[in-house]
């Protein structure tokens, strides 16, 4: 599986249900395969 798809399932299995159940959630901005960087937004009630 490609180093993105990887990375939206992570987010959508785990990540998102657990920052949801505290009135937030998570958006992908980008990914780096070769750097191994992933940028994401913090939305809703998460920030900081």
């Amino acid at each position: 599986m490609p180093f993105k798809e990887d990375v939206e399932k992570i987010l959508a299995e785990v990540v998102h249900p657990a920052l949801q159940s505290h009135g937030g959630g998570v958006e992908l901005l980008e990914t780096d395969e070769k750097e191994g960087i992933v940028k994401v937004r913090l939305i809703g009630a998460c920030y900081g």
